[in-house]
């Protein structure tokens, strides 16, 4: 009975430590649905120009360092920091023309958390002696630098909600539309070529008109007098001889 008491233990033991090393690990990589959600974009009625400045001036009030504003882009920097963290938050926006629908302009947002942590690192003197060798004195030096631990896209919903907010507050009243495309010309099937036309006064003098002065006007011709009648003379009558009575 004693054996078998020992046994038990050592049995449950193996059994539970077997059970330990069997269990899956839980994959910790990266992730993502690609869910058809509106957390990264919006739609706006202005032009791209427009809502990039929003976003800028947006980013701007909030606190942020501006690195790059273009037309079409911004990019933007935060600081944070903490007792033993620091934490940067990096922003951008992209501003492009919608493609479908009346609002002319969509806008993609994202921002990136990175996480820093302060590490010291103790160095000791050393001081050489020809005689004894290397002799490690108690005088050292303190180096503390950041070291960037983590890295992670926010995915917060109302984080992006609240930018939005603060950017339709800075959109202008007035709305930039685009130009009208003019009506295109129906291109011919030979078309013809075009030659300069001359100035008046490059033209040879045969060719030049010249004003001439307006011609009198025209008067009634005279009627010419009616030729005196004639009169019309008639034969006189022939007279035939007599018979052979």
């Amino acid at each position: 009975m004693p054996g078998h008491r020992s046994i038990a233990p050592f049995a449950l033991l193996v059994l539970l430590t077997g059970c330990a090393f069997g269990r899956s690990v839980p994959d910790r990589s990266a992730f993502e649905t690609f869910e058809s959600s509106n957390t990264y974009s919006r739609s706006f009625d202005h032009s791209p120009g427009q809502t990039c400045e929003a976003a800028r001036r947006a980013l701007l009030s909030q606190g942020f360092v501006v690195g790059r504003a273009e037309a079409d882009v911004v990019e933007a920097r935060k600081y944070f920091q903490h007792d033993d963290s620091h934490e940067q938050v990096e922003f951008r926006a992209v501003c492009m023309p919608q493609l479908r629908g009346d609002q002319q302009t969509v806008v993609f947002v994202n921002a990136v958390q990175d996480r820093y942590v302060l590490r010291r690192n103790n160095t000791s003197a050393s001081l050489g002696v020809s005689a004894l060798g290397s002799v490690s004195l108690p005088i050292g030096s303190t180096e503390d630098s950041l070291v960037k631990v983590a890295s992670e896209t926010l995915q917060d919903s109302t984080f992006y909600k609240r930018f939005f907010g603060v950017l339709e507050r800075f959109l202008p009243e007035e709305i930039e539309r685009p130009a009208k495309p003019a009506a295109q010309v129906q291109p011919m099937l030979f078309p013809m070529p075009q030659y300069p036309q001359p100035t008046p006064g490059e033209l040879p003098g045969a060719l030049r008109i010249e004003e001439l002065p307006a011609p009198p006007p025209a008067t009634p011709a005279e009627t010419p007098a009616a030729a005196p009648a004639v009169p019309v003379l008639e034969p006189a009558p022939v007279e035939r001889p007599p018979s052979g009575e």
